[in-house]
């Protein structure tokens, strides 16, 4: 009998992990990175299972959330097969990389300081090296294509239309008559997305696992939220003020470039200075043209044909800062810029210089883009906060706050559920992927609607498939 153990995003966003067993195998899917509050301590803590035992992995998509933990299991002696999309693996080249550099930083400020006060040295979740061994171990398929990967488990990838290379999991488990299936959502984009498909309709499981982080609300509909975009950045320039856009660097950087690039050439866009000031951000934005056929080619069709592999042709005055000089640069610039930077939910990176220089401006306009964690910078803005500490200073924030929750690259409320409708019979359901208050709401819509019980799995809980 196969079984499925939640080891990760159960009543919260982060550190997606499930562990499958079956009488021959045994399978992770996914190996997310915590990210909010306790993060560094979930994320140093032990695996909770043998990495010896481990057949195979399978990824959903590149977010640090769902992949962010694979070097250290790698480090740990991990040496099977990963399975991912192209795409997949092209981003989580730059991301894992981006990641390993941060934690050897920041490891080697606390070592400074350890080593003054005579403590022991620490090591750093994992380098550039566990990272370059963990890329040797993709395994690429296409969405559609059904590949045995255990002797007893076939996978097939959907189009999850979250992120470029974003997939909706499948697993058949061939170890009964007829056999069963596992349908893991993974995240479920937004619909209407102008570069990304929107995701794919499954109709047959035995289990579902359903992300549930927009559980509680619709969002705005897409066009009330590209106009209230031009809104805000309209109102930072009438104000002088600069704009800043803590973004996350794959997707949601290239939506946010994709619509400056619309304004501008419909005229309307009044800042001449754009500044994206992440380096992982404009890696991302590059790969984004190797896969220009994945894009949404209705709403695309005019970017397509316009850019020649530059996002400066798109967006004429976009400058793209790779180096830290370049970044302190924009610091002398004291009103009609729009900076965009990492990390999405202001828990480092370059926004929070850019938030330390500027928060306390009473011009400045701060456009919140994509989902804040409890426990983060992020939140704490959209929450409303006076006051944010920042490299050890209290930075009083008179900033005008507009959140945009309709550029999620996440479904909301209803779409989760028309998502899910489609399945019948209805499989058993368990919702993942979203903080506790969310996935009650969710599921009693679940109820409402569908007269259909879903279920809420705690950590570490175990059930039969």
């Amino acid at each position: 009998m196969a079984t499925l153990q939640f080891l990760g995003a159960t009543g919260e966003v982060t550190g997606s992990a499930y562990l499958i067993r079956t009488d021959r195998s045994t399978l992770l899917l996914e190996c997310g990175l915590h990210q909010g509050r306790g993060a560094d301590q979930a994320n140093e803590a032990p695996f909770v299972f043998s990495v010896a035992e481990i057949d195979a992995v399978v990824l959903s998509h590149a977010h640090l959330d769902h992949s962010g933990l694979l070097p250290k299991l790698v480090k740990e002696g991990y040496r099977g097969p990963i399975y991912m999309t192209r795409a997949t693996h092209d981003l989580i080249e730059i991301m894992l990389h981006d990641a390993a550099f941060l934690q050897m930083k920041d490891t080697e400020w606390e070592n400074k300081q350890r080593k003054r006060a005579g403590k022991s040295l620490l090591e750093p979740l994992y380098t550039d090296k566990d990272v370059e061994n963990t890329l040797q171990l993709h395994q690429t398929l296409d969405y559609r294509q059904r590949t045995p990967i255990t002797p007893d488990i076939q996978l097939q990838y959907h189009d999850a239309g979250h992120i470029l290379g974003s997939a909706i999991v499948e697993l058949t488990f061939d170890d009964s008559e007829p056999p069963r299936r596992l349908v893991f959502s993974g995240d479920l984009g937004n619909i209407h997305h102008p570069l990304l498909q929107d995701p794919a309709f499954l109709q047959q499981a035995d289990t579902l696992m359903l992300e549930s982080t927009y559980g509680d609300h619709n969002h705005r509909s897409y066009p009330d939220t590209v106009e209230e975009f031009y809104q805000a950045l309209q109102a930072a320039n009438d104000a002088g003020g600069n704009v800043l856009i803590p973004s996350f660097a794959v997707g949601r950087t290239q939506e946010i470039l994709f619509w400056l690039g619309k304004f501008y050439r419909q005229g309307r866009l009044s800042q001449q200075q754009i500044f994206l000031d992440s380096p992982m951000a404009i890696s991302a934005s590059e790969l984004y043209f190797r896969y220009l056929h994945l894009f949404n080619d209705d709403d695309a069709q005019t970017f397509v044909k316009t850019v020649k592999h530059r996002w400066e042709e798109w967006l004429p005055g976009l400058r793209c800062t790779r180096t830290t000089e370049e970044s302190m640069q924009i610091n002398q610039i004291h009103g009609g810029a729009i900076i965009i930077a990492g990390s999405g939910m202001c828990t480092g990176g370059r926004i929070s210089h850019h938030l330390k220089n500027n928060l306390w401006k009473n011009n400045t306009h701060l456009i919140i883009v994509g989902f804040q964690a409890a426990g983060t910078a992020g939140r704490a803005l959209v929450d409303g906060t006076r006051q944010l500490r920042l490299f050890g200073h209290e930075v009083q924030v008179k900033a005008h706050i507009h959140t945009l929750g309709g550029f999620s690259a996440h479904a909301d409320q209803q779409h989760l559920l028309e998502w899910a409708g489609h399945f019948k019979p209805r499989p058993k359901l368990y919702l993942v992927h979203g903080e506790q208050d969310k996935r009650e709401i969710l599921q009693a819509q679940f109820r409402q609607q569908y007269d259909w019980n879903a279920h809420l799995p705690a950590y570490r809980e175990k059930i039969e498939l």
